[in-house]
């Protein structure tokens, strides 16, 4: 057989799951070089936790000698391997992303047993954070969620000009961090900005710096309030790349400004505040929804309760819309029948759909069965209903109508389910491709994770079990009996 050029190598490594990578490095020495860059490419979040002290004690390795020295005069030992073993590879420049501050500050605990105070702590973060900024030449993702004075170390014009996304912690980077960013950062694709609640002068200018803009997503605190109308113009001068809008409170910028945005294909509006149906804000929002026109819009998810406004929306998007999410746990839900046949009339190649609901509008799922054949996902969740006796009626809906491409189905734990009714469903899938089933909720206590399991008995894991032994289930995150 004739030897594989270094292109085709590249192409097959990029392939394999690491564990195998890590294998093939001992092949041989060309193996080697091709497979060392392609590790430290990866994400850090795709390192394994055994894998990380390892990558960390050569990241320490590749410090400068006056890193280290600066290191030891602040009492921060390193291993002894790490100061006589010089690295054989400039692994750092192979880094598509540093690490965020916790995953630093994980590793960190790990190799040194929170040893440190956090002064000494920061100078470690410190080195190593200019041990990024000077040898990486190529990052694409920078997680911004610390006050380290990123932008002054050496390299640093080089290695943030071609990012592509950014993700920034207003806590911790200050406006003008963000104008110096601006000056060096040009083609962002995808920017997060997270708890912002007033006009930065500085993010304003990186927003109006970017060539190409094409995602915003914007979070913020409950007990942060504030308008940020500045920073909504900023975004209107975007409208014409701006393809995905998140807002995940309805104050950051004015309603009025999203009929500008008309070039959309993903919207997502939530409120992180208490839900008040009656405040103006709301009112206003809605209003504004009942008029918006998305001609281009393939993912819409609305996390208030405003059905009528979205079913009003969805006739003018013209069966381009692929997912749609919609509802919050409110008492006062009304109108979700006529946001489901707007959606089964309007959205047939729709593939997933999350909506909040009470069962007596399990009746408008049928409809939406029968006329969307491309459904892959549902989630169902459960709103205010006193009546928990009454989940067989969904599940046989779903049993009767599904189309072959439901292959996912996650529905409310606040439901009871007879175990015929779970038989049921799972015999239909015999003959289709696995399902993947979860029991969902939204919980009033996160903390209690079980809380969504409350009405699932020893019966009804005998039954997941048996047929996950059948390759009828693929996956679920109910816990089976052993």
């Amino acid at each position: 057989m004739n030897k594989l050029n270094v292109d085709c190598l590249k192409i097959i490594f990029d392939e394999l799951e690491t564990n195998s990578l890590y294998s093939c490095l001992l092949v041989n020495k060309e193996w080697c070089n091709i497979i060392v860059p392609i590790l430290w490419s990866y994400s850090w979040k795709d390192i394994s936790a055994s894998k990380k002290k390892f990558f960390f004690n050569t990241i320490l390795s590749c410090l400068p000698i006056s890193s280290k020295q600066l290191l030891s005069d602040n009492n921060i030992k390193l291993p002894s391997t790490i100061l006589l073993k010089p690295p054989l590879f400039n692994y750092i420049s192979f880094c598509k992303s540093p690490p965020t501050i916790k995953e630093l500050n994980d590793i960190i605990g790990m190799m040194f047993e929170n040893e440190f105070n956090n002064e000494t702590k920061y100078i470690l973060e410190q080195e190593i954070f200019k041990l990024f900024v000077d040898q990486c030449k190529d990052i694409k993702v920078l997680w911004w969620d610390n006050s380290h004075p990123l932008l002054s170390f050496p390299g640093a014009s080089t290695c943030f000009s071609q990012l592509y996304i950014t993700y920034i912690d207003i806590d911790f980077v200050n406006s003008n961090s963000l104008e110096d960013m601006a000056q060096i950062c040009k083609d962002l694709k995808i920017l997060v900005i997270d708890k912002c609640c007033q006009d930065l002068p500085g993010l304003i200018s990186l927003i109006d710096a970017q060539r190409d803009l094409e995602e915003i997503l914007f979070y913020s605190y409950k007990d942060r309030k504030g308008t940020c109308k500045e920073l909504g113009k900023a975004l209107a001068r975007k409208v014409n790349t701006i393809k995905c809008l998140c807002l995940e409170s309805i104050n950051i910028i004015p309603p009025s400004f999203l009929t500008l945005f008309t070039n959309l294909k993903e919207l997502t509006i939530s409120n992180i505040e208490e839900y008040d149906d009656t405040s103006e804000e709301i009112k206003e929002i809605k209003q504004y929804l009942a008029i918006l026109e998305f001609p281009y819009l393939q993912k819409l998810k609305i996390w208030l309760t405003c059905y009528k406004e979205l079913a009003m929306l969805i006739l003018k998007i013209k069966g381009n819309i692929f997912e749609i999410g919609a509802g919050i746990n409110n008492k006062n839900i009304k109108d979700v029948g006529m946001l489901i046949k707007s959606i089964a009339n309007n959205c047939q190649n729709i593939e997933k759909l999350d909506i909040y609901m009470r069962h007596t509008d399990f009746i408008h799922i049928k409809l939406l069965l029968l006329n969307c054949r491309n459904l892959k996902l549902i989630v169902v969740y459960n709103v205010y209903d006193d009546d928990n006796n009454i989940g067989d009626e969904l599940l046989d809906i779903l049993t009767k109508f599904s189309p072959n491409s439901l292959t996912t189905i996650a529905i409310s734990g606040k439901w009871k389910y007879s175990f015929g009714a779970f038989e049921r469903l799972f015999e239909s899938y015999r003959e289709r491709n696995s399902l993947e089933f979860f029991i969902i909720d939204n919980i009033d206590n996160a903390a209690d994770v079980t809380a969504k399991f409350i009405h699932i008995t020893d019966n009804h894991r005998i039954i997941i079990k048996r047929y996950i032994i059948m390759g009828v289930i693929k996956l679920t995150n109910i816990p089976t009996l052993k």
